[in-house]
């Protein structure tokens, strides 16, 4: 072989290696390049995931806000439930028999103006005598069954002074030496169940 040929392969040897050369560093450029991208897209993931992650977390914790504030309603309300239903049960265990009372009074208002009318007679008769025993006796224990259940009587006296609260004026009259809003006659007794108003004293009063 002539030293040109040999010259001239030589040539085409090192263009050979310089192509090889410059494709090996192609290649190295762009798995760097590759590498670079999908580092760059690993973070854009990871940023989406934790916004995603984020809102999801902010979502279930106003979820978690909105059901707590439900419960807490709910509870309240359960116990103004329970406080209603139990002042009724007291109240219908206070007052459930105030129809009864007002249906047994005007008895009581009879027995006590039979007695006193008996008293008033003061008829010298054995018989009498011994109905009037009889009168004060029954009526003594229709007055202590009536306390034990919360009865209480409303019986002002000449010269207490008037109560709107307790008494209802059947009359109001001008009488000397009495001051005006007194009370000068009783005409009924008022009475109280457990404290509370169920008939007011019927009375006349000075004006």
């Amino acid at each position: 072989m002539s030293d040109e040929q040999k010259a001239e392969e030589q040539v085409q040897d090192e263009e050979i290696k310089a192509q090889a050369s410059e494709a090996d560093n192609i290649d190295v450029d762009d798995n760097v390049n590759s590498n670079a991208d999908n580092e760059e897209v690993s973070d854009e993931l990871a940023a989406l995931e934790a916004e995603e992650l984020i809102a999801r977390i902010k979502q279930a914790q106003s979820k978690a806000d909105e059901n707590w504030d439900v419960a807490l309603r709910t509870k309240a309300e359960m116990e103004n439930v329970r406080r209603r239903t139990e002042k009724e049960v007291a109240n219908a265990r206070k007052f459930g028999i105030e129809k009864m009372i007002n249906e047994i009074l005007p008895v009581k208002d009879s027995m006590e103006l039979g007695l006193k009318a008996a008293v008033e007679m003061d008829i010298e008769d054995e018989s009498v005598h011994k109905i009037r025993e009889g009168m004060e006796l029954t009526l003594k224990m229709m007055v202590d069954a009536l306390t034990k259940i919360g009865i209480t009587e409303i019986a002002p006296e000449d010269g207490d002074a008037f109560s709107a609260e307790f008494h209802q004026a059947m009359s109001m009259q001008e009488i000397p030496g009495k001051e005006a809003n007194t009370i000068v006659a009783v005409m009924q007794k008022g009475y109280l169940l457990n404290e509370r108003l169920i008939r007011p004293a019927m009375v006349m009063v000075a004006r």
